[in-house]
């Protein structure tokens, strides 16, 4: 397989891990970022029995402290020990507030109209109209979550397609780089007794933002989708993103399952049913048929 480097021509003046290495690598940094705040939480009463957040102090500290603490390690191990800029992992800084700002929107849009469809198809039932809009204790606790989600979604960005897409690629060439951060990043998102369904669009997430950022040759955009599709399916219709539950009203619209799991997505949320599935399809097929690029966009 052909070595290649992505996102910028930048050499790295340290020492790149072996290709085989780098998912190792990314499990450790997030099993080391994440054991400390987790334990912390736990003891401080943020976390249920099952280790999901409690509140909105819970939600946000479970999203921004480990988060936090890992785009530090990734961007550490980038100047320190591979000795090579951010621009060689998709973070060039030209037009970067506005590419992910339209990528915010995108995202926000995209998995609105997931819900969209999963209604209109019987799958949900709309009930109070943008209840959140009655209560400005809850409109702070959106706008929170939003630069939480951002932070948060921005780090697993910044790890799986910016960092390990980048650093196995140029030990082992480009399609064997996606497969291993596809495959991490689904191992990652492990929950037990989730549906297979589940986990086809875990990786099909993975593989979408993997075309976004390759075909604009940066990731700033697919931050900015990732933060808008976490946040908007968190707060915009009272419904679970990844399985959690922020127990916040509605944004836009509450809404109550009316339909089976594999429509609805049941305990894990939209992301886990067949219009999710349909959407990625899309958009993979949408950047698999487009002209490479290295604009940002």
């Amino acid at each position: 397989m052909t070595a290649r480097l992505l996102y910028s021509s930048d050499t790295a003046k340290g020492w790149r891990p072996w290709g085989l290495l780098v998912p190792f690598l990314a499990i450790v940094f997030v099993v080391l970022t994440g054991l400390g705040p987790e334990i912390a939480l736990g003891n401080a009463g943020l976390l249920d029995a099952s280790d999901n957040p409690k509140g909105l102090l819970g939600f946000a500290a479970f999203l921004f402290i480990p988060f936090a603490l890992l785009g530090l390690v990734v961007l550490a191990w980038v100047r320190f020990v591979e000795r090579r800029s951010v621009a060689s992992i998709g973070l060039a800084p030209e037009r970067a507030t506005g590419t992910f700002l339209i990528g915010h929107l995108t995202g926000t849009a995209m998995a609105s109209a997931i819900v969209a469809g999963i209604w209109l198809a019987g799958g949900f039932k709309i009930g109070a109209i943008a209840p959140a809009l009655l209560s400005p204790g809850a409109l702070a606790g959106i706008a929170v979550l939003g630069a939480c989600f951002a932070v948060q979604s921005s780090v697993e960005e910044l790890l799986f397609r910016g960092w390990m897409l980048s650093a196995a690629s140029a030990k082992l060439g480009i399609v064997l780089a996606i497969v291993l951060s596809c495959a991490v990043f689904v191992l990652l998102h492990f929950e037990h007794g989730a549906k297979p369904l589940v986990y086809a669009n875990t990786l099909l997430f993975a593989l979408f933002a993997c075309a976004w950022a390759l075909r604009r040759g940066h990731i700033w955009g697919v931050m900015g989708w990732h933060a808008g599709w976490n946040w908007i399916l968190a707060v915009g219709f009272a419904s679970r993103v990844t399985g959690l539950d922020t127990h916040m009203p509605a944004l836009i619209a509450q809404t109550t399952e009316s339909g089976p799991v594999w429509l609805t997505g049941g305990g894990q949320g939209p992301e886990g049913s067949v219009v999710c599935t349909a959407a990625l399809l899309l958009g993979i097929a949408w950047f698999a048929l487009q002209r490479g690029s290295s604009n940002p966009r």
